[in-house]
C-alpha cells in the first residue's frame, strides 16, 4: 500500500465519529472513502497507549485477527511517541515531557528532543507524580500532551492525529507477530479475591 493510502486511511478513521464502538463499520468506511480493498492491505499499525485500556485491546484484537487472516505485517507505537510526533509537525521543537494522565494522580512521563527534522526519546516513559513533572518543568521541559494544561498551565496541548501514526509507521520496519503486541500499561495488575458466598437463613 502507498504511503499516500496509509496517510488517506489514517484521516478516515480519525473523523470517523459515531462508529468508536463498530471498528469493523470504521474499517469499510475508510476503505471506501480511501478507494482501497482490504486485500490490498500489507500493514496494520497499532496505538499501544497509554490511553483507553479497553480502546487498546480492542484495537490489538483487531489486528490480531486481520493477520491470522491475512498475513498483514503489524506495528506498535506508543502514544508518546505519537504525541512528540505531532509537536514536531505543530512546529514545538527543543527538549520536552510528554505528559498524559494515568489517573489515581499520577501521569506518564516520557522527554524527548524534537529538532526540525526528527525528534528522539531521551528519558523513556514512566509513571510520575505531580512533583516530579514540576521538577521536568523547573528544569526547562515544555511540557505537551492531550490535557496537559489542566495541571500545568504553561504546557502545550498536542492531540496526535491518526496521519501521524500512520506517517511514524512508515519510518519503521520492527513489524512483530499478533501475540507480541502489548498495551503499555506501566502499573502492576493487582486483583483482589472475590468475598465468599453470602449464605442467607433460612426462612
Amino acid at each position: 500500500m502507498s504511503q499516500a493510502d496509509r496517510v488517506s486511511m489514517s484521516e478516515v478513521v480519525e473523523t470517523g465519529h459515531g462508529n468508536a464502538m463498530k471498528p469493523l463499520s470504521m474499517v469499510a468506511e475508510a476503505f471506501k472513502q480511501a478507494g482501497i480493498e482490504r486485500e490490498q492491505i500489507e500493514c496494520l499499525v497499532v496505538g499501544l497507549g497509554p490511553g483507553s485500556y479497553t480502546g487498546i485491546r480492542a484495537a490489538i484484537a483487531l489486528a490480531q485477527g486481520w493477520q491470522l487472516a491475512r498475513g498483514v505485517k503489524l506495528l506498535g507505537i506508543s502514544s508518546a511517541d505519537c504525541v512528540a510526533a505531532q509537536a514536531q509537525a505543530d512546529g514545538i521543537i527543543g527538549r520536552t515531557s510528554v505528559v498524559i494522565d494515568a489517573q489515581r494522580g499520577e501521569f506518564y512521563i516520557a522527554g524527548y528532543e524534537i529538532g526540525a527534522d526528527e525528534q528522539r526519546e531521551i528519558s523513556p516513559l514512566c509513571l510520575a507524580t505531580l512533583a516530579d513533572v514540576r521538577e521536568r518543568e523547573k528544569a526547562g521541559d515544555v511540557l505537551i500532551g492531550p490535557e496537559v494544561t489542566r495541571w500545568f498551565p504553561d504546557g502545550r496541548v498536542v492531540f496526535p492525529r491518526a496521519a501521524i501514526l500512520g506517517n511514524l509507521a512508515l519510518t519503521r520496519t520492527n513489524f512483530v507477530p499478533g501475540d507480541k503486541l502489548e498495551p503499555i500499561y506501566l502499573r502492576e495488575a493487582q486483583f483482589v479475591n472475590a468475598p465468599p458466598p453470602r449464605i442467607l437463613p433460612q426462612m
